[in-house]
Order: C-alpha cells, then sequence, then structure tokens
C-alpha cells in the first residue's frame, strides 16, 4: 500500500510555472488551502497544465478567502471591479478634458484599489452589506487620522454614489452606520494632541528669515513666494511664467486646485528673487513644462503625482535638508507651513476678502455674488502686513547697495528694456 501511494506522488504534474497558486493534491485534484481548509478543482490527469482549475480559483478566490460559499459566475451581475473600470475610465474622460488634475485622478484610482483589495473585484456590488463597508472602515483607518480617513471613506462612497447615478445598480448601496465618518470632535482633538506635541503649524519670522539666509534658488524665490502669496508647492511648480507681472508687481494667477481666482501683490523682496532665478532656469525638457517658471535642473516640474495619488515633492525635499541643517526642523512642519503661516499673519489686516482672493479661497458668500471687484490696495494692504511682520524696519531687507535708500514698492522698479514690447515678453524674453 506504501508503495502504491509513493508511485501516485511521484505520477504528479510539476506546477506550471513558479508561482502557480494551485498544487497537485495526492487525490488526483488541483487543489488551495484557504483558511485552514483544502478546497479542490479539477483532476489533474484532465486537465495537467491546471488551466481550468486556475480558472475557477480566480473565480471563486474572493469568496473563499472571504469564507463565503462561492457562487456562480453571473456575467450580467455588476462586480467591484466593473464598477470601478467605469468609474475610473469616466474620471480619466475628465482628467484629460482638464476637468479634473492628473493627481485628483491618481487620487481617485488609488481608492478604487482600496475598495478592491478590501472587496475582491469578482464581489457583485448588489451583495456588499453594512458588515461589509465596516470592514472597510477598519481597513482604512489603520493608516489614517480622522480627516484623511474622512477625506477617503467620502471617495469610496462618491464611487457607489456613481453606480447608482448612472444606472448600474437599481438601488443605492446601504453603508450602515459602521461606515459613519469620524466625527468632527475627533478631528479637533487630534489636532490639538499635534498641536501640543508638535508646536503651531507655521513658522515664526526668525525661522523664516534663518531659512531665506540659508536657502539657495530657486528655493529661496519659492519661499518667499509661499509667505508672500501663500503658494503651496503644487502652484509654485505649475507656476507659469505667463501670469508673473514683475513690473506691475502682480501675480494674477487662477488656484489649481479649484479654479479660484488669486491675484497677490508682490514684495521688492520677491520681485528681486525672481529676476535673479530667470537667468538660471533650466531650459524644460518637454513641451507641457515650457512656460513653467520653476523647473529642476533636469528641465523638469518640481512636484509630480505618484501612482497612488500622493505628490512627489521636491520643493518640499529641499526645504526640509534646510530645515534639517539649521537644526529647526518639526514633525508635520514643512513648505505647506508657508501657507498656514502667511493665513495666519494675514488674519491680523483684518480683511478677510482680501486674503481669500489671495490665497484662492473659494468665497460662498452671498457677498461673493454681488461683488464685481476688490481694490488692488486692500490686497497690498494684507501683503504689505506680512512682510511688515516678516521684516520689521529696523531688521528690513535692502535690495539696494545703498544702505540709507529706501526699499523700492513694485511699481518703482526701473524699467531697462524696450517701451513697445509687454511686460511679460519682456521679463521673460528668451
Amino acid at each position: 500500500m506504501a508503495n502504491s501511494n509513493k508511485r501516485n506522488r511521484s505520477k504528479k504534474p510539476a506546477k506550471p510555472r513558479p508561482d502557480f497558486p494551485l498544487y497537485a493534491h495526492g487525490v488526483g485534484k488541483w487543489a488551495k488551502k484557504v483558511r485552514g481548509k483544502t478546497v479542490y478543482f479539477t483532476k489533474w490527469t484532465d486537465d495537467p497544465k491546471g488551466v481550468t482549475a486556475l480558472e475557477m480559483w480566480l473565480e471563486q478566490k474572493d469568496d473563499l478567502i472571504a469564507g463565503r460559499q462561492p457562487r456562480k459566475h453571473d456575467p450580467d451581475t455588476l462586480t467591484v471591479g466593473h464598477l470601478c473600470n467605469h468609474f475610473l475610465t469616466h474620471h480619466e474622460e475628465r482628467r484629460d478634458r482638464g476637468e479634473i488634475s492628473p493627481r485628483t485622478f491618481q487620487g481617485l484610482h488609488a481608492t478604487c484599489a482600496n475598495i478592491i483589495k478590501c472587496f475582491g473585484k469578482g464581489r457583485p456590488v448588489s451583495d456588499l452589506t453594512p458588515d461589509d463597508f465596516g470592514k472597510l472602515r477598519s481597513a482604512l483607518a489603520e493608516t489614517r487620522k480622522a480627516v484623511s480617513l474622512r477625506n477617503e471613506m467620502q471617495r469610496c462612497r462618491s464611487v457607489f454614489r456613481y453606480a447608482y447615478v448612472n444606472g448600474l445598480v437599481d438601488r443605492e448601496v446601504q453603508y450602515g452606520s459602521k461606515f459613519d465618518k469620524p466625527e468632527l470632535k475627533q478631528v479637533r482633538r487630534e489636532r490639538r494632541q499635534a498641536k501640543d506635541e508638535h508646536g503651531l503649524r507655521m513658522f515664526d519670522a526668525d525661522e523664516l528669515r534663518l531659512i531665506l539666509d540659508n536657502a539657495k534658488q530657486p528655493l529661496r524665490t519659492m519661499v518667499l513666494l509661499a509667505v508672500n502669496c501663500g503658494f503651496g508647492p503644487t502652484d509654485l511648480s505649475r507656476l507659469p511664467m505667463q501670469y508673473v507681472d514683475l513690473e506691475a508687481g502682480l501675480i494674477d494667477y487662477p488656484r489649481p486646485k479649484t479654479e479660484a481666482d488669486r491675484i497677490c501683490p508682490l514684495w521688492p523682496e520677491t520681485i528681486a528673487a525672481i529676476k535673479e532665478w530667470i537667468p538660471n532656469r533650466p531650459t524644460a525638457k518637454s513641451a507641457d513644462n515650457k512656460g513653467l517658471l520653476f523647473l529642476t535642473v533636469r528641465g523638469a516640474a518640481f512636484v509630480k503625482v505618484s501612482k497612488n495619488g500622493s505628490p512627489k515633492d521636491a520643493i518640499g525635499q529641499e526645504l526640509d535638508k534646510v530645515l534639517k541643517r539649521l537644526g529647526i526642523k518639526r514633525k508635520g512642519v514643512g513648505f505647506y507651513a508657508l501657507r498656514h503661516t502667511f493665513r495666519t499673519v494675514a488674519d491680523a489686516a483684518k480683511d478677510p476678502v482680501a486674503t481669500n482672493l489671495i490665497m484662492g479661497h473659494v468665497d460662498a458668500s452671498m457677498g461673493a455674488i454681488y461683488r464685481e471687484d476688490i481694490a488692488t490696495s486692500r490686497l497690498r494692504a494684507v501683503t504689505d502686513h506680512v512682510r511688515q511682520w516678516l521684516f520689521p524696519p529696523d531688521k528690513d531687507s535692502k535690495p539696494t547697495d545703498d544702505p540709507g535708500k529706501e526699499s523700492p514698492q513694485a511699481g518703482d522698479l526701473p524699467d531697462d528694456t524696450n517701451d513697445n514690447e509687454p511686460p511679460i515678453l519682456k521679463l521673460f524674453a528668451g
């Protein structure tokens, strides 16, 4: 009998390839151990390459791993995988039309990957229960705090809402109370704990002056723009030269994230730094980046989007190097903290409408419907207030060689080019 078993084992076929998920069992079938139990598929005498067995495994895999009885596949049933494909195809077209940014699309792609990882791509959407969404929430919460978790849960809801709105399912998915977002009091508690542990998410004036004294180009110019106008890394990375009017001392540049209007008066220090950077700006390697003000030494954009939707931020990385070298690096305080810094200081100017326009914040008030314009003097009053905070009179920088000469205002900068040429073309010719 023992010799007979030995002969049977010797006849077992080898795996068709090293990563083949099934094995030839002694009972004469391809098999797989799942949740402590052996699951059998086709006979390996009839299916020596395991082709049919593999198809069966892939069809039943999600149910088996979840501990459910495998169900027969219905080609007309909307599965989680099919829904994600529909959803991403729709938003891919929106991205190509310029309606959403590549970063937004990659974020939605990552959300779909999280959904498939939890439910399995073969799971029918109509079969999902509140318990399933409770498991999804728990999985997302393992790596996210309250704010990030709220945002990701909202993106998940948008995927399943898409199915109902577009007639892919007959009824809306029932999430249940287990998929409720974290309460706002939890968000406030986490922010307070972070503040107690790491301090305010902003820089003080002494730190900023130290950074400016030690940052090389173009980082120094970027830091000035960030604290002058509240720009973030993506704003700077995508800033076209055509929107920078150095002669008028203004940047009129819609915020890429929301397309909200944004106008910012420039400080003399910021204008001087931009002029210093322009002659050393590398040549763009692609047509898409040709008009950008800031380029890496390789002629690429500073901020790119990774496959999971998160930005690859070379600007933030460069600032972190400076902060570490100066010994002022704190957790949670990076380049984006400059935007926090601007808003915190600018609020003391007591003109939130002007501050919102500078930062590109959408004003949803009734007043915004009737307001047709905001005087540049109001915007300049806000940026001048922040400048006075950063460069008080006794520490004010002197962009001229004459220490007794007052710092020039934006409109006082000399024009040393042809008056018949438009300002932007004069300053960025070539």
